[in-house]
């Protein structure tokens, strides 16, 4: 992975005469295997489905109090190969809103083996009932994680958490991780850096960058101390252009969620 992005790096237009940057994207070679493939971790099989529950105003508390109640089961069966890394409520962006990140360790058989074992429980198909009185509507997204993003570990708090979503453009995923995988460097001395995803299921050349600060002015600080690191303003240059819609949510972790 590591001889592939330096293959990147090195296949860029040569740079305009004087001050201005280049207005061409860095190029990229020809694509010899599947985006998945070249973009993900070699050492791991994850595979994510990010959840966003869209509930009722007057149903949130009781929506919350299901969650912890049942997700944390889920989480604590090792059988089920799969667990809940973090759940958050809405607090900027889209509210009543509760997102779930959940991580597969083997995979797709992973997610066959769940829906298999949670079908049968009776528990579960309790559980599933109740909360869709509760919803307005609900939707997910199977993710891969970016090689070069850090491993999504719990984390102790309290902190607040971005969601920032990034819909590009078709074509435009190798360029982005191009870029990324240089500038993240200037974004994780403050360990605000969670983790990195790419869409596989579900809305399509959608990433999304999931950071942690102790507080809003934090963030502000963090973020506006990147612009004197090395690199970062070329990050930001070189992957504007390819963006067609982006949204930040500031959210709040759910009292059981491992990401604090």
């Amino acid at each position: 992975m590591i001889l592939f992005y330096s293959k990147l790096q090195n296949d860029v237009l040569p740079q305009a005469k004087g001050n201005s940057k280049n207005f061409f994207m860095p190029k990229v070679a020809p694509r010899t295997d599947s985006q998945s493939s070249l973009l993900t971790k070699k050492d791991a099989n994850h595979l994510y489905k990010l959840q966003f529950h869209k509930v009722k105003p007057e149903a949130l508390t009781d929506y919350k109090q299901l969650c912890a109640e049942h997700l944390p089961k889920i989480s604590a069966n090792k059988e089920l190969q799969m667990e809940c890394v973090g759940s958050w409520s809405c607090w900027y962006g889209d509210q009543d809103q509760v997102v779930h990140l959940w991580r597969y360790t083997d995979g797709f058989p992973s997610i066959r083996l769940a829906n298999q074992k949670l079908g049968m429980e009776e528990w579960y198909q309790d559980m599933r009932a109740e909360r869709s009185k509760m919803l307005h509507s609900r939707s997910n997204q199977l993710l891969y994680e970016f090689s070069f993003w850090n491993e999504v570990l719990p984390r102790e708090g309290p902190n607040i958490y971005e969601l920032r979503t990034y819909h590009l453009k078709p074509g435009t995923m190798i360029e982005w991780a191009n870029n990324w995988a240089r500038g993240i460097r200037a974004r994780q001395e403050n360990s605000e850096a969670v983790g990195g995803f790419f869409s596989e299921i579900g809305d399509l050349n959608v990433v999304h960058h999931l950071w942690a600060y102790q507080d809003l002015h934090h963030r502000k600080e963090t973020r506006q101390s990147a612009w004197h690191k090395s690199g970062w303003d070329n990050t930001v240059y070189y992957t504007v252009p390819l963006i067609r819609e982006m949204k930040s949510m500031i959210m709040i972790p759910l009292s059981y969620s491992p990401l604090k």
